[in-house]
C-alpha cells in the first residue's frame, strides 16, 4: 500500500495541536462527505483517508507510532518485540521471529517495503499472516432519524453496504462490521469496518442518554391560576395540566416521552419540561391599577 501522509491529508503541520487536528478534520469531512459528492469514487476514497488520518493523529499513542514508523506504525509493537527477540537469538537462528502463525493488523496489500525488510521471508521460513487494514467511515443522522430504526446504505472502497441502524443510537457511537475492511495478506483475515455516527440535533430538545429536556414558556396568569398547556414531544403534542401557583423553573416529568433506548424495543426515556414564567409587558393603565390593588391586598394579608 502506498504511503499516506496523514498530516498532508489534513493539511496541517507535524507540530499541530489537538484542536488544530480536530478543526481541520471537521472542515474537510464536511467538504468531502460522500452525500455531498454523489457518484464520485475519488471523493469517497478521500473521505476515508480523512477519517483515517483523524483517527490516527487525534490519538496521542497512535500519533507517536506514526511519527516514528510512518506507514508501518501499526506494526510498531511487533517490530520492537521481534527486534528484541532477534537480538537475543543466536546468529544461526534463521527462523521467523513470529513463528508464522500469528495475525497482525496491517496494510491492505502485501508487506510494506520497510516491514518486509525486517520481518520478511528470511531463511525459507513461513511468512507471517497479516490481518487486512481496518476501514473507518462516518454516518450523519438527524436526532429525529436516530429516534427510529432505519436502513442506511453507504459506499466504502467502491462497495455498497446496507445496514440497519437501531433506534436510540448515540452521538459518537461506533459499531464494527467484521470482515468488511481490506483483504488480509498471506492468508490473513480481512480487516474490519468501523462506523461512527454523528447525530445532529434538529429539535428543540436537549438529549442526555435516553432522556430529553426542554423549556416551555408559561404566561403569568396561567402560572398563578393553573390551567392546561400543549407541550411538544418527539412524536407530537400532548396536553399537560399546569398546577396553580406554579413557580418559575418548576420541572415536570413526562414518563416515556423521551428517547428510545438502544436495542431495547418499546423502552423509552423520559421528557423533562422546565417552566419559564413570562411576565407581561406593555401594561395598560387599568392593568397597572389592578396589579397595585393586588399588591396592596397581598400586603394586608
Amino acid at each position: 500500500m502506498d504511503y499516506i501522509d496523514y498530516y498532508k491529508i489534513l493539511g496541517i503541520e507535524k507540530n499541530a495541536t489537538t484542536d488544530e487536528i480536530k478543526k481541520a478534520y471537521r472542515k474537510l469531512a464536511r467538504k468531502h462527505h460522500p452525500d455531498l459528492n454523489p457518484n464520485n469514487p475519488e471523493a469517497v476514497k478521500l473521505f476515508q483517508q480523512i477519517n483515517e488520518a483523524n483517527e490516527v493523529l487525534s490519538d496521542p499513542e497512535s500519533r507517536k507510532k506514526f511519527d516514528q514508523y510512518g506507514k508501518d506504525w501499526k506494526h510498531a509493537e511487533q517490530f520492537e518485540q521481534a527486534n528484541k527477540q532477534q537480538q537475543a537469538s543466536s546468529s544461526q537462528n534463521q527462523g521467523n521471529p513470529f513463528g508464522g502463525g500469528e495475525y497482525f493488523s496491517g496494510d491492505d496489500g502485501d508487506y510494506s517495503d520497510f516491514f518486509s525488510s525486517m520481518f520478511g521471508n528470511r531463511g525459507g521460513g513461513r511468512q507471517a499472516k497479516f490481518k487486512g487494514q481496518d476501514f473507518r467511515a462516518s454516518v450523519q443522522l438527524n436526532l429525529t432519524d436516530a429516534s427510529k430504526t432505519q436502513k442506511q446504505t453507504f459506499t466504502v472502497n467502491g462497495k455498497n453496504i446496507r445496514i440497519t441502524v437501531p433506534a436510540g443510537i448515540e452521538n459518537g457511537q461506533e459499531i464494527k462490521l467484521a470482515g468488511y475492511g481490506a483483504p488480509g495478506a498471506n492468508g490473513g483475515p480481512n480487516g474490519d469496518l468501523f462506523i461512527t455516527f454523528e447525530i445532529n440535533n434538529n429539535t428543540p430538545f436537549t438529549r442526555k442518554g435516553k432522556d430529553l429536556y426542554t423549556n416551555v414558556s408559561l404566561d403569568l396568569y396561567k402560572a398563578l391560576l393553573g390551567g392546561e398547556e400543549m407541550i411538544d414531544t418527539l412524536d407530537g403534542k400532548v396536553k399537560m395540566t399546569v398546577a396553580p401557583e406554579t413557580q418559575n423553573g418548576t420541572k415536570v416529568r413526562l414518563k416515556g416521552k423521551g428517547f428510545p433506548v438502544y436495542k431495547k424495543e418499546g423502552e423509552f426515556g423520559d421528557l423533562y419540561v422546565t417552566y419559564q414564567i413570562q411576565l407581561p409587558t406593555g401594561l395598560t393603565a387599568k392593568e397597572k391599577e389592578l396589579i397595585e390593588q393586588l399588591s396592596k391586598e397581598r400586603k394586608t394579608n
